[in-house]
């Protein structure tokens, strides 16, 4: 389980897988292609603009690269046209050439745009070229389409030449392109949805939080993909034993061809679903992350008291059957009450801050910081630390709150460290603690008390 503890996603890649399911998506469903008389238009490959744009040349070359199998495999029946059947290697007599034609060209298309949205974005005016390349790109991925067709199915007719022959149809594909490239451009820029994605980050770095969502998520992945696969082969036996019991008799080749349109039913149903699982992903962890900072201590930004306590909690029974030695650390400012009436209670602040930015920066790799209340803060040590090395610890950060008020007056703290071993209840912990700390002010203050690890 060491991979489920480590293994986060961050946005760009939910970005990525969700533009794969909605590429199978649209590439096995009419939401790729428009057919209007006189109209007819394919756009299944917006994903790869998508791509190119918000992410970078690998992603869009892989979402391009699954644009061309998925042709390559919609060519591959009995049903469609002989013209059709030459982005099939297995119904064109050329493996090769149709492997290159279906399958080349869709992933070189999707390298080149890749190439040229990251050139645009560099430049000094991104967003006017962002809009080009998009009301371009059809023309582009046409281009290298009938290039290949004259190359290697010169019977056909189609040459590279066909790519300037204009119609209305190109005219509004290009303007969708360009269309879709300005909102990605809205989107991007946009301070909502730039909070919204860093709520997500910030979440997803919370590692503590992630095995149970991760575990439930691929649970749903996996029945969700069994249940399309069983229903999938299920329906298209019936169809077939109902055709027969009809007297239509099914040939190997009808049979092939209703498999094979069952599976496109089968994957695009599939990333329906599988766009809809990281969705809710996506605004759990948002929500997850609102909470979070709901529970945080609104003045110096570590944990409140309540959450620290359910941390502590976890940290029990995460190691409940290990015997890690743990460290649990109050630390009390000296005469905080003093400070206050003597500066004002916005001195007062600053010193609580200073001190909790101190604590961060010297336990963080260690443990968490919390504010436990007033001016008490504590810390629980996850990672085992020896007695001479948290002294070092103590000394550094005792050194380095004294000038948090920058010479108006010394600030100091008592500091009673707690070692145990897990798993132990906190309240006989903190108990203990406590009493280290009470030891700490009767011996002057500004000190600290650490007992002895068993």
């Amino acid at each position: 389980m060491k991979f489920i503890k480590r293994w986060h996603l961050d946005m760009k890649n939910y970005i990525f897988f969700i533009l794969i399911a909605l590429e199978l998506l649209m590439s096995f469903t009419f939401l790729g292609y428009i057919h209007i008389a006189p109209l007819s238009i394919t756009f299944a490959y917006l994903p790869v603009l998508v791509a190119a744009y918000f992410l970078d040349i690998p992603q869009a070359t892989f979402i391009a690269f699954l644009f061309g199998l998925s042709s390559m495999y919609k060519a591959s029946t009995y049903y469609v046209l002989p013209a059709d059947q030459v982005f099939s290697p297995f119904f064109s007599g050329f493996p090769v050439q149709s492997l290159l034609l279906s399958v080349g060209m869709r992933t070189l298309f999707g390298f080149l745009m890749g190439f040229f949205f990251r050139l645009a974005k560099k430049s000094h005016r991104s967003h006017l070229w962002i809009i080009v390349l998009g009301f371009v790109a059809s023309k582009l991925h046409a281009f290298l389409v009938y290039l290949a067709l004259g190359l290697f199915f010169p019977d056909l007719g189609y040459n590279y030449g066909t790519t300037f022959h204009v119609s209305i149809s190109d005219i509004v594909l290009c303007l969708l392109c360009a269309l879709v490239m300005e909102s990605c451009w809205q989107i991007a820029h946009n301070h909502t949805v730039q909070n919204f994605c860093s709520y997500v980050e910030r979440s997803s770095a919370r590692l503590h939080s992630e095995r149970p969502v991760f575990l439930a998520w691929s649970g749903f992945i996996v029945f969700t993909l069994v249940t399309a696969v069983a229903a999938s082969y299920y329906f298209a036996n019936r169809i077939s034993y109902m055709l027969g019991a009809h007297g239509i008799t099914i040939s190997d080749n009808i049979h092939h061809d209703l498999l094979h349109i069952q599976t496109q039913f089968l994957i695009a149903s599939f990333s329906l679903n599988f766009i809809m699982a990281l969705s809710l992903m996506i605004i759990y962890k948002y929500l997850s992350y609102r909470e979070y900072l709901g529970e945080l201590d609104g003045l110096t930004g570590v944990m409140g008291r309540k959450m620290f306590l359910q941390y502590c909690d976890t940290l029990q029974h995460k190691y409940a059957h290990s015997h890690q030695k743990g460290c649990f650390i109050l630390v009390d400012v000296d005469y905080f009450k003093s400070i206050n009436d003597t500066f004002g209670h916005p001195m007062g602040d600053t010193v609580l801050k200073g001190i909790s930015e101190k604590l961060r920066h010297t336990f963080s790799a260690y443990g968490v910081v919390s504010r436990f209340g007033g001016d008490e803060f504590a810390i629980i040590l996850e990672q085992d630390i020896s007695p001479s090395d948290l002294q070092n610890m103590l000394d550094s950060f005792l050194s380095s709150i004294s000038t948090i008020l920058s010479g108006k007056q010394k600030i100091s703290c008592s500091i009673g460290a707690c070692y145990f071993t897990y798993p132990q209840d906190m309240d006989d912990i903190y108990a203990e603690t406590d009493k280290l700390l009470y030891q700490a002010k009767q011996q002057g203050r500004a000190c600290y008390v650490i007992n002895t690890p068993q």
